[in-house]
């Protein structure tokens, strides 16, 4: 099985994967927050900084772009070839509702036949890999056959289906009878992803699919940083794990030089998913939600340890997340 940890925008970042692979090495492969191109295929130097081969000490993961032309990807696929990377994701389903009305993400799959042409020119001319997240349909799962039928007339690297339709978002129940077409008859690599949040709901989609080889996680993984061990078969995430864990992001965003209150809002991130593993420790959260300084942040983190309340098999609730790629 191959388990990727999926990109998600406000997270996931060089550091925060650096950390977590120091911690918990059971993630195959890592994929990094989308890169927005302009038309020329210019983005932001701190989103390119996120890349740097010296800032990805343990593997580079997969740069994922988001876009709407080929020639901004394939701009952008030159220079990240020349730093090393092999393979790029076309990011086609991101969901925000700023994104989908520009035609990016899963707006991508609003026209069919633009995407087609998309596709050909990267295809055609790209020297890298090139793999495509993509969702089930816009506005219903029952697009996914005219959308999978495109994608099978080029060489995907590998086919990364969440499995939901756009308007989903994060909350529908993920369509597993949608999903099936993808098993059935994808010529690229099928990689499943979509509310993994557990060993319970990882064994639902393994049960409907005995052959699924692939699988992508990414609110479970930020929730529970164990879980690609606990899925391999691997012990339940310990207290002092986590602790270690946020304690070393810590230092290490502090080391990078970002400015404190930068440190606190991606810490604080991060604690909107953990949090689920404390219930009950509700004044605490808040004490950390309300800090204003790394002195205050600690302390309220020094709380929720001794709080007593951690359960790291506690649910996540399927609220909205902030940010995802």
């Amino acid at each position: 099985m191959i388990l990727s940890f999926a990109p998600m925008e406000g997270v996931t970042s060089c550091i925060y994967r650096s950390v977590h692979a120091a911690c918990f090495p059971d993630a195959d492969r890592y994929y990094a927050p989308f890169l927005a191109p302009d038309g020329s295929g210019k983005v932001k130097l701190s989103a390119l900084r996120d890349l740097l081969p010296e800032n990805n000490p343990r593997g580079l993961p997969v740069p994922q772009i988001l876009c709407n032309r080929a020639e901004p990807f394939l701009a952008l696929s030159r220079e990240l070839a020349a730093m090393g990377y092999e393979e790029l994701n076309l990011n086609a389903g991101c969901p925000s509702g700023t994104v989908v009305p520009k035609h990016k993400g899963a707006g991508l799959l609003l026209d069919l036949d633009s995407l087609d042409r998309m596709l050909a020119d990267i295809y055609s001319r790209c020297e890298l890999k090139v793999s495509v997240k993509t969702r089930l349909g816009v506005e219903s799962t029952a697009e996914f056959p005219a959308i999978l039928e495109l994608y099978d007339r080029y060489p995907l690297a590998e086919l990364i289906v969440h499995a939901r339709d756009r308007n989903g978002m994060y909350r529908s129940t993920p369509d597993l009878n949608a999903f099936s077409a993808a098993m059935e008859h994808s010529r690229a690599p099928v990689c499943y992803n979509g509310n993994v949040l557990d060993r319970r709901s990882y064994n639902v989609v393994m049960s409907t699919f005995p052959a699924l080889d692939r699988l992508m996680l990414g609110r479970g993984a930020v929730t529970n940083p164990a879980l690609f061990r606990i899925l391999r078969g691997g012990e339940p995430l310990a207290a002092n794990e986590l602790r270690d864990f946020l304690d070393r992001l810590c230092g290490a965003l502090r080391e990078s030089g970002v400015q404190e209150h930068h440190v606190l809002g991606r810490l604080k991130e991060v604690w909107y998913y953990v949090n689920h593993m404390f219930p009950g420790a509700d004044r605490e959260l808040k004490r950390l939600n309300k800090a204003g300084t790394l002195t205050d942040y600690r302390a309220a983190v020094e709380g929720i340890f001794a709080s007593g309340r951690f359960e790291p098999a506690a649910a996540f609730p399927g609220a909205l997340p902030k940010s995802g790629g």
